[in-house]
């Protein structure tokens, strides 16, 4: 048995798919008992709770030689890293309660750091936990930026005719599909092949700017024209905020912009080919013109 949190989310939906055809038994735990019907309906025992409570955690931890765990985040809560810290001490004490001797660990180029990356910081908190668990083998995943972020640039851009964000413009960074990083901890989960605490970093294809992605967003629905803006730091907070996001979680998330532009988020061992992952930017763009025309 192998349990994946956030089994509705993009990388654990494909995650559950590819453990299942792999022949796994797989427990999919999720909030939503709708959302999670399509993962009953292709072999897996789905499981509803919030991932803050070590009961239910425990309970679904149970009998799994490995579990898939990330930290849930939600835009609109007004204290980030509580809602961070609470899911990622449920998480250990579950770990212990059950026995489950192998975790996989979604994090981020930059977990390194103990303070002043925005959101990062609480994925350097929850490292530190599991590497003084001592008994527990945690492999932590350590991606760049997301792809699937840029969803969030659909409504901008209908409205607008561009994209802005406080990204430098032409600072490059590694950024991957949810795809291979899915593709890495099944891979991972089926193989159970580590021991103590480890760190790998996935980067993706190769580093992206905010100018390239833009582009390349625009060729995909035929506006060659899209341009990439840079926001000031404020006027990103006052965007952030009027498209839902708490005071608290648009201060860090300009805080995180702060410390990529500055070069203080950046991989640690290097572009080579174990952290270099296939799936193409110019691939995921063509997913994004169809939610574009949708």
């Amino acid at each position: 048995m192998i349990t994946v949190m956030g089994a509705t989310g993009h990388t654990g939906a494909r995650l559950v798919e590819l453990l299942l055809k792999a022949g796994e038994r797989v427990r999919a735990l999720g909030r939503s008992e709708s959302r999670l019907a399509a993962m009953a309906e292709i072999g897996a025992e789905v499981c509803v709770g919030e991932p803050t409570d070590a009961r239910f955690l425990a309970e679904a931890f149970d009998g799994a030689s490995a579990v898939y765990t990330l930290l849930a985040y939600d835009m609109q809560t007004p204290n980030y890293h509580a809602m961070q810290n609470a899911q990622g001490v449920a998480i250990l004490h579950a770990l212990r309660e059950s026995g489950t001797r192998h975790v996989v660990f979604h994090s981020s180029v930059g977990a390194e750091l103990p303070s002043s990356t925005g959101p990062i910081a609480s994925l350097h908190a929850h490292e530190a936990r599991l590497r003084g668990t001592g008994d527990i083998n945690a492999l932590v995943l350590r991606t760049g930026a997301l792809f699937e972020n840029f969803y969030g640039a659909l409504e901008p851009i209908r409205q607008l005719g561009m994209y802005g964000d406080a990204m430098a413009p032409d600072v490059a960074i590694p950024m991957i599909a949810t795809r291979d990083l899915a593709d890495a901890a099944a891979k991972a989960l089926i193989a159970r092949d580590w021991q103590g605490f480890v760190v790998r970093e996935l980067l993706g294809p190769r580093d992206l700017s905010y100018t390239e992605a833009t582009r390349m967003l625009g060729e995909s629905i035929g506006r060659s024209d899209l341009i990439y803006t840079q926001l000031s730091y404020e006027d990103t907070v006052a965007v952030l905020r009027e498209a839902g996001f708490s005071e608290d979680m648009a201060g860090l998330y300009v805080e995180l912009t702060q410390a990529i532009n500055q070069g203080r988020v950046h991989s640690l061992e290097g572009r080579n080919p174990a952290n270099t992952t296939p799936t193409s930017f110019e691939t995921f763009a063509q997913d994004w013109a169809l939610a574009y025309g949708a």
